[in-house]
């Protein structure tokens, strides 16, 4: 019986470069490919009625999953979901208003964190499998399927704070405040992230990437505690029932914590914002490891020649060695479907 996530890797250049195979034309995708700038995924959005309902629904979300690969041939499928699907499922209070993004029910005390589930519940992730199972089922043998979760500092951020903030100071306050108590957080999240993890690789996912978005906030002791040490444990636990897991790890904003992360976590590639010197990832990370990114959102935003330019310099500075071409965070809703196309065009010419 073959391991989960290891089905089919001749065919998929995702696999093929995770496995630190340069491929002269990377494989390309982007970071919330599946999202508002598209039409068909607006008319989706509006039948679901609200965004967790869409998250939940394992129709739906194959559907939305599925909607940027048949319009652009991306060489890989991201799982439509969120990060806070894990504090949902781990009991606390999750929902998604309209104009003001998620709001949850703040974590503030011991209370609160001695309220979470001991396992995910699987009410919530189950969905999430089907989705998987059902995206798997209609996807080409050579698109490769990405799961993911949040990274535990940054879903801790929003559990803390109960929404996003400008630096995510309800955090950090508590954390310094209160090591002991977040570290009991921490650890919690990285054992539920490890479980979920688990399930959409079994589920049939081919790869999986952390996000940990809010990494860049932290002094570099603390990117060391709460950012690395969890990702460790999150990559030996995946690993420990999965050898041969493949996982992403997107530490935004790391800049000179990036090279440490690479090697204390043991992650199979790394992501990188576009503030992310290309010089310095590729003398430095990507001799380790596969580099994913790093576009400008607002190039791709932009179009015309200032994409060409930007699109041209991830090529020049990182194209001779294992990358996987995506943007440096999540595609704008105001993109313009023409960029996209341009962006792929040119990438692939």
């Amino acid at each position: 019986m073959q391991e989960a996530g290891s089905a089919g890797t001749v065919g998929k250049k995702l696999l093929r470069v995770l496995a630190g195979k340069h491929e002269t034309v990377p494989p390309v995708w982007l970071m919330r490919q599946a999202g508002r700038y598209l039409p068909e995924y607006r008319a989706v959005r509006q039948q679901a009625g609200g965004f967790l309902g869409l998250c939940l629904n394992p129709e739906m979300a194959a559907e939305v999953t599925l909607q940027p690969i048949r319009r652009f041939g991306f060489d890989a499928a991201i799982l439509f979901s969120d990060i806070l699907i894990v504090p949902l499922a781990l009991g606390r209070k999750v929902e998604f208003l309209a104009g003001e993004g998620p709001k949850l029910e703040p974590l503030v005390d011991t209370a609160g964190l001695a309220a979470l589930r001991d396992n995910l519940d699987e009410g919530v992730v189950a969905p999430v499998y089907d989705t998987v199972r059902l995206v798997k089922a209609q996807l080409g043998n050579n698109t490769a399927l990405i799961g993911f979760c949040g990274a535990p500092w940054t879903v801790a951020t929003y559990m803390v704070a109960g929404q996003g903030t400008s630096d995510q100071a309800p955090a950090r306050r508590f954390a310094y405040h209160d090591a002991e108590g977040f570290q009991r957080l921490i650890d919690r999240l990285a054992q539920a992230s490890i479980e979920y993890l688990i399930g959409q690789l079994k589920a049939g996912v081919d790869v999986v990437q952390v996000f940990d978005t809010w990494a860049g906030v932290l002094s570099p002791g603390q990117f060391d505690r709460w950012c690395v040490a969890p990702m460790q444990k999150i990559v030996e636990g995946v690993r420990r029932e999965l050898p041969s897991a493949k996982i992403i790890g997107f530490p935004r904003g790391a800049t000179a914590m990036a090279l440490p992360y690479v090697e204390m976590t043991g992650v199979n590639a790394i992501g990188i914002d576009w503030t992310f010197p290309r010089m310095i990832a590729r003398e430095t990370l990507q001799r380790r490891v596969p580099v994913q990114g790093n576009v400008d959102p607002l190039a791709l935003l932009a179009g015309g020649t200032a994409l060409d330019r930007e699109v041209d310099d991830v090529m020049k500075e990182l194209g001779s060695g294992p990358l996987i071409f995506n943007l440096g965070h999540g595609i704008l809703p105001e993109t313009p479907i023409a960029n996209v196309e341009r962006m792929l065009k040119r990438v692939r010419g």
